[in-house]
């Protein structure tokens, strides 16, 4: 008797293991392939600077697809004028260096509702933390403090990045943060939101993301990821928006 008309006659449900996976990998591919064939060329080229050493869009470069946007977390209202999108490892040093510079721009231009800032996660093979680290940002998210964890994980960057027990040191800042400890942790253990942060790394290789940070603003990528840069990238962005 086949398989399926076992199941049929006996009523037995259907097989459901990696069912989800293939078809969330495949309703990924799908949106990052055609996020390749309209944008890889702007994430690929290298930026034309102005005569001001300020990055551009390359020619004929198409807008991000902003369905992609689902795979990231963001803050901001969706109707903002420019749109900041940075693709980040934890572990990362640079990334580390660039928190300060995403930090002020929630306060200045986030909160003004003239930005909306995008976070994608791109946990790198070679940070062993990485990916607990992403996915505990994503656990004190179910206790709406994301960003307060985002911020505490980049600030202490040097004290978990080496560690053998990263869960026990992220679910002290939990309590740091007056989380639930307990549910932090089981979120952690459980890996709850691991196959969230899979899928914001499968939309950065579908991208050809490779280094971390990369920044984006709008469709132009940042040569220099910084604070002088991004505001200036922005500023010009709203000024050519009308946004300002």
């Amino acid at each position: 008797m086949g398989e399926a008309k076992r199941r049929k006659e006996t009523g037995a449900p259907p097989p459901q293991k990696g069912k989800s996976n293939k078809l969330l990998y495949a309703g990924i591919g799908l949106l990052a392939l055609a996020a390749v064939l309209l944008g890889v060329f702007f994430l690929t080229a290298p930026p034309k600077p102005t005569s001001d050493g300020l990055p551009v869009a390359a020619p004929n470069a198409e807008d991000f697809p902003a369905q992609l946007d689902q795979f990231g977390v963001s803050v901001g209202p969706e109707d903002a004028p420019v749109v900041v999108r940075e693709f980040a490892d934890y572990q990362c040093p640079a990334c580390g260096n660039f928190a300060s510079a995403s930090k002020q721009l929630k306060e200045e231009y986030v909160a003004e509702g003239k930005v909306r800032f995008v976070y994608f996660d791109l946990p790198l093979q070679q940070h062993q933390n990485a990916m607990p680290a992403a996915q505990a940002a994503r656990c004190a998210g179910d206790q709406d403090a994301y960003w307060a964890m985002h911020e505490r994980l980049y600030d202490s960057q040097t004290e978990w990045s080496g560690s053998n027990d990263p869960v026990a040191t992220f679910t002290r800042y939990a309590g740091d943060l007056g989380l639930e400890e307990r549910r932090f942790r089981r979120c952690m253990t459980t890996e709850l939101h691991r196959e969230a942060v899979e899928q914001s790394r499968q939309v950065a290789m579908q991208l050809r993301v490779t280094s971390t940070p990369t920044v984006l603003v709008d469709n132009i990528r940042l040569t220099r990821p910084g604070w002088g840069q991004l505001s200036a990238v922005v500023e010009r962005e709203l000024n050519t928006t009308g946004g300002k």
